[in-house]
């Protein structure tokens, strides 16, 4: 595939991975703010490297770890301040899912770390900027298909 471009970085990859698994605003809702949780070491280098991109510097995320209250929570609070490059004493207060014994849950395993939240402060300008390039990328997709039925 060959290295990727700012541009693509932005526009296709980032704000694609945005609009998957990030955080909407709604019309009963309005949050307009990047917030981003997941729980694949790859996508969060990805979306830290976008966030740099975007100028975005780390004085202006708070991050924190999600996880089941079962599991081990040092452990992947270490795992996750270590991936984005903070110390531990860094992350906002880990947020417990709390464990529902009529479940049958498959991540039990010591390489579960459950997720890492990212939330950008002072944001909605960018998220303003996700949300429009997202509607594009829509809009463009649309365009293109209806000229390829069309010929």
């Amino acid at each position: 595939m060959g290295e990727l471009s700012d541009r693509e970085l932005f526009l296709l990859v980032g704000v694609t991975l945005y609009w998957a698994e990030g955080a909407k605003d709604k019309t009963y809702s309005r949050r307009e703010c990047l917030q981003f949780i997941n729980s694949d070491p790859n996508v969060i280098k990805l979306y830290l490297r976008r966030l740099d991109l975007l100028g975005v510097t780390q004085d202006r995320m708070r991050m924190r770890v999600s996880i089941h209250e079962s599991a081990d929570i040092p452990g992947a609070e270490r795992f996750w301040a270590e991936l984005a490059g903070i110390p531990t004493s860094a992350l906002k207060k880990t947020t417990l899912k709390k464990h529902n014994p009529r479940t049958t849950r498959k991540n039990t395993t010591e390489s579960y770390r459950g997720c890492l939240v990212i939330y950008v402060s002072k944001s909605a300008d960018l998220y303003r900027r996700v949300e429009g390039a997202w509607y594009g990328i829509v809009l463009g997709c649309r365009s293109n298909s209806q000229t390829e039925m069309s010929d």
